[in-house]
């Protein structure tokens, strides 16, 4: 009989499951004339080497699970070598033909795994699992099952030996179970786009969260100026709840609120009140949203899921400070999803270091410059299910190499290359307030076919540039200047005009994309501005034209937060009367649901008048 499966294994599909480096080694091998000898008896294939070592691939198994007596405890380079040469006989590939994971029963996957994944697997289940889906095609055959901590990939049509998931060894195979089970409930529910996304199994949320809405009125009602160890105190306690029920956003959402608070009450720099007063929205949006459970409260999963061996593409890097510290921000691309991996460091009273001095401190025995623009490969990570990525464990346990082109190789996910596509995708994503709070969660790779006019503002110290796809549609680069990082902007003059890539983190700013840009691909590598020095001489531009719209909304906001930063309860006129202001500008302009809001919590401001306000203009400021 002929092995369908072996045939099946494309070059990535066997890199995935050994690595690279011995797919190429057994290739060259084979080239040589040092192949295996094979010997097929019945459905097994045997490959005998010159030196003694036997590796046979039964059916139905795997290459893991497959033997050989080099004694290898993974995939060694004989049974790639094995796959290769039964390949190479057989001169032909496996057709592809559309199929489902969910076609796999649980009676396969209790003979395979065992009833006890299977358990571990319906508890996960029972908790609402977000999963999207990406069905195999002809151009892709592979089925993949993107799972909020890992990701995992059926590289053979029904053959679950081959289910590659960069997980660790001790959750591996529940996870594969769910993979198997949300094709099933996508087969049964019709949903049948080569992309799909929904929750599998649990429950609609019940908007419980405790004491944790009475806590964000009092909040309102007194101020956060006047908060203090004893509310903090409560706000700890209601976030431990939360966590015990797993109620995962809402949890970080209160645990980031009580570091604004401690900041403001210790002078730190890290406070804002704007983000206080998103943060009580947020709270209160979650609450009250009826949309998956998972979406709304966060997964009931372990905080973080270990990975046997991860293979990262590095998006670049962002810095960020305050007066006390310095964060490196390093994204990732992990398939379809992009990860956030942050080192922070203290700065001592005097220390201004900017993103060049960091270039060359290590992060687990590497430069951050070059972490910033490699590929990583790791068998020491854990990723948690907000998408932050933990390194951990010995230097050697981790390798970097030279990114090359690997972003042309990056999955359509995390790649834009239809500007009015990627919009209207846009326009379909639910309010940020009541989305997964993950990282990172909208930076994308964005491929330039040409860039248009480059220009510097002095005074707003911006540059922009026009960026343009392969049919015509138009996109924004803006940049804004900033201390820590003197050189940026320079840097990223110099390289725009050779940009064939760009990533960044990805808006909608007056009916079109804006990228905030991380870093930039040319023909002569990566180009990560935060971490740049040197300078160019950039030519003062035309002023931006004022937005009337947007001003009006971000002044309408800023009104919100300092009320919630004072407390409703200490409202003088004078902010009321801005308030009215504010309504009359907003309905002048058009925006009459968000004037007459406003408006209305200048007349009454209570929690209740306030939360509707503000949560209107939040949504309307991201909309635009």
């Amino acid at each position: 009989m002929t092995r369908a499966d072996l045939l099946s294994l494309t070059a990535d599909a066997l890199a995935a499951l050994a690595n690279r480096g011995l797919v190429k080694r057994a290739a060259k091998e084979l080239d040589a004339g040092a192949g295996p000898a094979l010997e097929v008896d019945g459905g097994a294939v045997a490959g005998r080497f010159a030196d003694g070592v036997v590796a046979t691939l039964p059916p139905g198994v795997g290459l893991e699970r497959a033997g050989c007596t080099c004694g290898a405890t993974g995939v060694c380079r004989h049974r790639v070598a094995v796959v290769l040469a039964y390949q190479r006989r057989h001169g032909a590939t496996a057709v592809f033909t559309p199929w489902s994971p969910g076609d796999v029963t649980d009676d396969r996957l209790r003979e395979l795994l065992g009833e006890r994944v299977l358990t571990a697997a319906r508890r996960l289940r029972a908790s609402g699992v977000p999963v999207r889906l990406r069905r195999p095609t002809a151009a892709d055959p592979v089925a993949t099952a993107e799972l909020p901590s890992c990701t995992v990939r059926f590289l053979v049509p029904g053959e679950l030996g081959y289910a590659h998931t960069d997980a660790a060894a001790s959750a591996r195979d529940q996870w594969t179970v769910l993979a198997v089970w949300a094709f099933r409930e996508a087969d049964e529910r019709g949903l049948v786009d080569d992309v799909v996304r929904f929750d599998l199994g649990g429950r609609a949320p019940d908007g419980g969260l405790g004491p944790v809405p009475e806590l964000a009125s009092a909040l309102l009602l007194d101020g956060a100026a006047a908060s203090g160890p004893v509310f903090e105190a409560a706000l700890e306690r209601a976030r431990a709840d939360l966590v015990a029920a797993r109620l995962h956003w809402p949890a970080l959402a209160v645990a980031e609120l009580v570091d604004q608070l401690r900041a403001y009450r210790e002078r730190s720099a890290h406070h804002d009140p704007a983000r206080v007063a998103d943060l009580i929205t947020e709270l209160h949006a979650r609450s009250r949203a009826t949309g998956p459970r998972s979406q709304v409260l966060g997964v009931e999963e372990p905080a973080e899921t270990p990975l046997r061996r991860i293979r990262l593409t590095s998006l670049g890097c962002r810095v960020r400070a305050t007066s006390e510290d310095r964060t490196a921000e390093l994204f990732f691309a992990d398939g379809g999803a992009a990860l956030v991996l942050r080192h922070r460091w203290p700065v001592a009273e005097g220390e201004h270091p900017t993103g060049h001095d960091l270039a060359g401190r290590r992060v687990r025995g590497t430069s951050l410059a070059a972490l910033a623009a490699s590929n990583v490969v790791s068998e020491s990570a854990t990723r948690s299910a907000g998408r932050l990525v933990r390194v951990s464990g010995r230097a050697s346990s981790t390798s970097v190499t030279p990114l090359g082109a690997a972003w042309e190789a990056l999955p359509d996910d995390l790649v834009i290359r239809d500007f009015a596509t990627a919009e209207r995708e846009w326009d379909d994503l639910p309010p940020r307030v009541v989305r997964p709070r993950v990282a990172a969660e909208l930076v994308r790779v964005v491929e330039v076919a040409e860039v248009g006019r480059i220009t510097y503002h002095p005074g707003a110290q911006r540059l922009d540039a026009v960026l343009v796809d392969g049919s015509g549609a138009t996109a924004s680069v803006r940049a804004t200047h900033r201390a820590h990082c003197p050189a940026a902007l320079d840097a990223l003059a110099r390289a725009l005009p050779v940009a064939t890539h760009v990533s960044g983190e990805v808006r909608r700013s007056r009916g079109g994309l804006v990228v905030d840009p991380i870093a930039v691909l040319t023909p002569d590598g990566v180009v990560v501005p935060d971490l740049a020095t040197g300078t160019a001489a950039l030519e003062p531009g035309d002023a931006p034209t004022p937005d009337p719209l947007t001003s009006v909304v971000d002044g309408a906001l800023s009104l919100c937060a300092e009320a919630a930063h004072r407390g409703l309860r200490h409202l003088a006129p004078p902010l009321l009367d801005r308030a009215r202001r504010a309504a009359h500008d907003l309905r002048r302009l058009g925006l009459v649901a968000a004037g007459d809001l406003v408006a209305a919590f200048a007349d009454d401001p209570t929690p209740d008048t306030w939360r509707r306000a503000h949560l209107r203009l939040v949504v309307t400021a991201e909309r635009r």
